[in-house]
């Protein structure tokens, strides 16, 4: 199971620094955060808000309302418990970038490692039938068009993997990859691997 981002009380620490620097709405907040780790985490507005009511509630922060948007302010109290708490801040940091690479790297790793083997197993069908065919013209043609099956195939597996990286750090961005997003992906790769292999390997 991939472990949060943020470790118990650290979010709730760091939206305290987020207010100290200027009072923000609940959608700044997010954003800040997002821009703070070039992207890779945004919390969701479900992780935000009961943790800004529960600020409110200890009397670290005020809110106010600017026309239909809600304004959250640090208070004197709220900026004490900053300051008794600020060697904390740096260990944030590092425990989001660490957090974010770890699932970058699993589903970067099950990607390569699928494509990988794809690209071997049309390889070596390629060369068998290569070496099944007789010497001949028609041989010649079926390596041909062999080989241009093979390049096309590289070419549709590197858009797949360059598409579905994009389209993960786009849900990394909102906070929607699921905690069994490597195993699924490596689920169902498996699954695309073995209907290639029994189309062109036929019984």
């Amino acid at each position: 199971m991939t472990p949060p981002v943020f470790s118990h009380g650290s979010l709730r620490l760091y939206l305290l620094s987020l207010l100290a620097e200027q009072p923000r709405h609940g959608y700044e907040l997010i954003q800040a955060l997002s821009d703070r780790f070039g992207g890779t985490y945004s919390p969701s507005a479900g992780t935000i808000y009961p943790r800004l009511a529960k600020l409110e509630e200890e009397g670290l922060v005020t809110k106010i309302s600017d026309g239909r948007k809600t304004v959250y302010e640090i208070t004197d109290a709220g900026r004490a418990e900053l300051a008794s708490r600020l060697d904390e801040l740096g260990n944030i940091e590092n425990e989001v970038t660490d957090s974010v690479r770890r699932l970058a790297d699993e589903v970067r790793s099950g990607v390569n490692a699928a494509m990988k083997s794809l690209r071997a197993d049309l390889a070596s069908a390629a060369r068998e039938a290569k070496s099944e065919s007789k010497s001949s013209d028609s041989e010649s043609n079926l390596h041909t068009e062999s080989n241009r099956a093979l390049h096309e195939a590289d070419m549709v597996l590197n858009e797949f993997r360059q598409q579905l990286r994009a389209d993960l750090r786009t849900a990394a961005y909102r906070s929607r990859v699921p905690a069994d997003t490597v195993s699924e992906l490596r689920r169902q790769l498996d699954a695309v691997r073995s209907s290639i292999l029994a189309s062109i390997n036929p019984r």
